[in-house]
């Protein structure tokens, strides 16, 4: 099926599917799988050092001729290096987040770099689309990982945000079959960003043990945690009961610091620490039986997501009623 809208336009892609950029998992070799099958890969470099990263693009650039774009946290210590690098490294696209999108975006935008910004509101949707970036992700409460304070869910989230903003919309949280895409793109969203989906591929690298956990998971098994320093969704395990514990007992935010130390999220994710260790991934994680090539869920998504479009039920609901 041939498709083309203003995402496949944009980043010059065959499919409206954006793997997420996430922290220890999204390295060259996932980002380079699903570019190379017809979506947009993205480098995670928010658990990368500035040298890590450079040797990432580098890789990524040698696995694939087409586009991948670099995913780059604002609040970032060593930002000012990383920007450098993807300058210098002729990077085409740069999804940005945690933080104020009008300290980086005319710098990348003057380098004729793409920006987007990912958002958890209609508000800072709209002040994204101000600061002049070329496109937004709006991630509803679902998704894995640091999310908005709002907690406004996926199905919520994009008919508002399609509302505020004229730019290109992509939606994240919750999605991992053509199905769920079909939804969001029913609702005014122009693409899909995918992460937990993919962190169960090969090509992740993240930790096996982390994903079998992924795998495994079921309903209920995760909940937003630490919503005192920055919200962050987990699996439940000795860790998480451990900040739920002292959250309940009214925990104030040196000690909850204290609890979360250094390198929580590599030691579970990357070094697979099932129980002492931060486990971020989204609740559609019930939803993930397997582990698959990065490319296999490129194509079932897309797959699915036509059959979808295609079924007599969704056609005869699109006719007006007599």
């Amino acid at each position: 099926m041939t498709f083309q809208n203003r995402i496949t336009t944009l980043f010059n892609i065959q499919y409206p599917i954006v793997q997420a950029g996430m922290i220890w998992a999204s390295g060259w070799r996932l980002a380079s799988a699903v570019s190379n099958a017809g979506g947009l890969g993205l480098i995670g470099a928010g658990s990368m050092y500035p040298d890590t990263l450079l040797e990432h693009i580098r890789k990524c650039k040698a696995a694939t001729d087409k586009p991948f774009g670099v995913n780059l946290p604002l609040l970032y210590p060593d930002i000012d290096q990383h920007v450098k690098h993807i300058i210098e490294e002729k990077i085409p696209i740069v999804f940005t987040s945690a933080g104020n999108p009008k300290t980086w975006t005319q710098i990348l935008k003057n380098e004729g770099i793409t920006v987007v910004h990912v958002v958890s509101s209609a508000k800072f949707a709209l002040k994204s689309q101000d600061a002049g970036v070329d496109a937004v992700v709006a991630e509803g409460f679902e998704a894995g990982g640091h999310n908005g304070r709002e907690e406004t869910t996926t199905l919520c989230l994009i008919p508002q945000v399609r509302q505020a903003i004229d730019i290109p919309l992509i939606a994240a949280g919750g999605i991992a079959t053509g199905k769920a895409m079909f939804a969001v793109m029913a609702l005014g969203a122009e693409g899909a960003q995918v992460g937990s989906r993919f962190i169960c591929s090969p090509e992740a690298s993240s930790h096996s043990h982390f994903k079998e956990a992924i795998v495994n998971a079921g309903e209920g098994d995760t909940m937003l945690s630490l919503k005192k320093l920055t919200p962050v969704r987990l699996i439940k395990n000795r860790f998480y009961q451990q900040v739920s514990e002292a959250e309940a007992r009214g925990a104030g935010n040196e000690e909850l610091v204290q609890l979360l130390g250094r390198a929580r999220a590599k030691l579970g994710m990357f070094e697979g620490e099932l129980e002492e260790g931060e486990l971020e991934v989204g609740q559609v994680s019930g939803q993930i039986n397997d582990i698959k090539p990065a490319a296999q869920i490129v194509h079932d998504l897309w797959n699915e997501f036509c059959a979808t479009k295609e079924q007599p039920f969704y056609q005869a609901a699109a006719k007006p009623v007599a």
